[in-house]
């Protein structure tokens, strides 16, 4: 089974805290590198050793709309999976960012246990995909 190596980017401590921690209790035991805005994200970019992407939108410097027009326009970073996880509803974000060509789109659930269940499903599918592996 491959072990993934995730770029997850959120300017909230809290959220990064959350994700990991979802992880690192999944079956999977992803590696998980963060950033705090699209900036640092490009920066960890650099060398590209990210298997998948989960951005949030809402973020200083550089939103995560800003920041996938610059992932999806680079030919070699274009092709990593990447999922959004906003607390964000709002249809033309939705559209936008299918437009540019996310794999998938996930509002931030009040509830940890559905919260858990959104991100273990994501590994899941994301570590048995033929893309990466």
């Amino acid at each position: 089974m491959k072990r993934l190596n995730i770029l997850f980017i959120d300017d909230d401590e809290v959220e990064r805290m959350k994700f990991s921690r979802v992880c690192s209790r999944s079956n999977y035991k992803p590696t998980v590198i963060e950033a705090i805005n699209g900036e640092d994200a490009l920066s960890k970019l650099e060398n590209p050793s990210s298997d998948i992407i989960f951005l949030d939108l809402n973020m200083p410097k550089m939103n995560g709309i800003e920041f996938l027009k610059i992932l999806k326009a680079d030919k070699n970073l274009r092709i990593i999976p990447t999922i959004i996880l906003s607390s964000s509803d709002n249809y033309n974000d939705l559209k936008t960012c299918y437009e540019l060509g996310i794999a998938g789109y996930i509002i931030k659930p009040l509830r940890l246990e559905d919260y858990t269940r959104n991100i273990t499903t994501m590994l899941d599918y994301w570590t048995n995909n033929e893309l990466l592996n």
